[in-house]
């Protein structure tokens, strides 16, 4: 009996001898904490196809290529923006106008395009003289002769008469400056004028004007007040190009100059300009 149970004892059971050689169980493990970064990914709500299609444009990625494209375009947009508004101040004066003075702008405008259709049909009558006249050299000589002449009157060398009118400007507040006297040449001449004195100077291409004490000096000759601009043209077109809505009349009385115009049929320009020898320019024939 003895032996029996020493032998239980000291053999063991099988499960027992199993147990001993198997290792003991791990414990799972608990799941880990997920990262505070991961935590605040999977708080974030998903976004939609429209917000990811905002956050990809804003802010903006601009490139240098990108950024000088965009300043050209805004600097083709200033100029263009400055062309209309100047285009819209120019016009600004004739929309303030009223009708006959529109009308009489009008007017002015056919009558200077008559004048150069006219000057172009007179051209065209002299070259159709010198080739059917018989005696060709002839013809030449006269026409030269008169073109000699009217190059005289553009030029100062010579005197001209004939139908004009005559500027008088009082500048009893001494306020009239030599800008405003070229303003009125440049008109005149704008509007057909063909020979222009100003108290005893001839005006002429080159003929420039400045301030001095007390006047105003044409070509460096001091001329003082009442200026007197005596003009040969027609006076249909002289007259109106002064009296224009914000041109020379208008302008003068600004500043409390008295101006006065008057037309005649028989204007005299006998101030004259010596005959000057060009210093480079040479004729090409």
């Amino acid at each position: 009996m003895s032996n029996d149970h020493e032998s239980s004892t000291g053999s063991g059971s099988p499960d027992h001898r199993l147990r001993k050689e198997l290792p003991q169980e791990v414990p799972a493990a608990p799941p880990a904490a997920p990262r505070p970064e991961e935590r605040e990914e999977s708080a974030e709500p998903t976004l939609s196809g429209r917000q990811r299609l905002a956050q990809g444009l804003w802010p903006p990625r601009v490139s240098r290529a990108q950024l000088i494209v965009a300043l050209l375009l805004f600097g083709l947009g200033f100029g263009l923006a400055v062309q209309v508004a100047s285009n819209s101040d120019s016009g600004s004066a004739l929309r303030g106008a009223r009708q006959e003075d529109l009308v009489r702008i009008l007017d002015e405008l056919d009558s200077r395009t008559k004048r150069l259709e006219d000057e172009k049909q007179g051209l065209e009558d002299q070259r159709t003289e010198l080739e059917n006249s018989s005696d060709q050299a002839e013809e030449a000589r006269k026409q030269t002769v008169e073109k000699e002449k009217q190059l005289g009157i553009l030029a100062g060398t010579v005197a001209a008469q004939g139908p004009g009118i005559t500027l008088t400007v009082d500048d009893v507040k001494g306020t009239v400056e030599a800008d405003m006297l070229l303003d009125a040449i440049q008109e005149l001449r704008a509007a057909g004028a063909e020979a222009i004195q100003v108290n005893g100077v001839r005006v002429v291409a080159s003929t420039y004007l400045t301030d001095s004490d007390n006047g105003v000096s044409v070509d460096g000759n001091k001329i003082t007040q009442p200026y007197r601009f005596k003009v040969i043209g027609r006076s249909q077109d002289l007259e109106p190009a002064l009296n224009i809505p914000g041109g020379v009349v208008q302008t003068l009385e600004k500043e409390q100059a008295i101006v006065t115009v008057e037309s005649s049929t028989k204007i005299v320009v006998d101030a004259l300009r010596p005959a000057k020898q060009p210093d480079y320019a040479r004729s090409s024939q």
